[in-house]
């Protein structure tokens, strides 16, 4: 197996992308790395992330490459993990991440890091994020209470949350 079938392994398992970090692991260096970006079997999306150039898109990339771009144990976060579920009409122009150490490095515009203590972290679609039920109270302020409600309505109907969860967030959405 070549060092590139690898890198290909990886990324395929994570909406095309790899990072710095998990090519060293494979063993892979940076001018290799680098050498790929300039024949153009990948793409440099930012600080350490790369995204295989051949690649068929989804709809979860962009979330996957937000998360990937802020950094290790960076999630999705709030109104983002409404929009990457289709829930309470959001549609955020920035996509907002959440990491519990600040971000020096640069991003792109349509990327917005905010420190968090905690968040309720989980997985979906292979994405680490706030989990929807803590993401619909964090919105609480900001998104529409109808919204909201029709939201929880929404995640429940589609197995997204639980009875329990959706009971919780019925009693807090008042």
């Amino acid at each position: 197996m070549t060092h590139f079938d690898e890198i290909y392994e990886i990324a395929a398992d994570d909406h095309g992308l790899i990072t710095t970090a998990e090519a060293r692991e494979a063993g892979i260096t940076r001018s290799e790395l680098k050498r790929w970006v300039d024949i153009g079997k990948l793409l440099k999306r930012g600080h350490g992330v790369y995204k295989l150039a051949r690649y068929a898109p989804t709809e979860y990339d962009r979330y996957a490459e937000a998360v990937a771009l802020v950094g290790k144990g960076s999630f999705l976060f709030g109104e983002s993990v409404l929009a990457m579920h289709g829930l309470a009409l959001a549609n955020p122009s920035r996509l907002t991440v959440g990491t519990t150490k600040r971000v020096r490095k640069k991003l792109p515009d349509w990327v917005r890091p905010i420190v968090v203590t905690d968040g309720g972290m989980t997985h979906y679609e292979g994405i680490p994020s706030q989990s929807i039920v803590e993401a619909i109270l964090e919105c609480k302020g900001t998104v529409m209470l109808e919204r909201l409600k029709g939201a929880a309505d929404d995640a429940r109907a589609e197995g997204l949350i639980t009875k329990d969860e959706h009971d919780r967030l019925k009693k807090e959405l008042i």
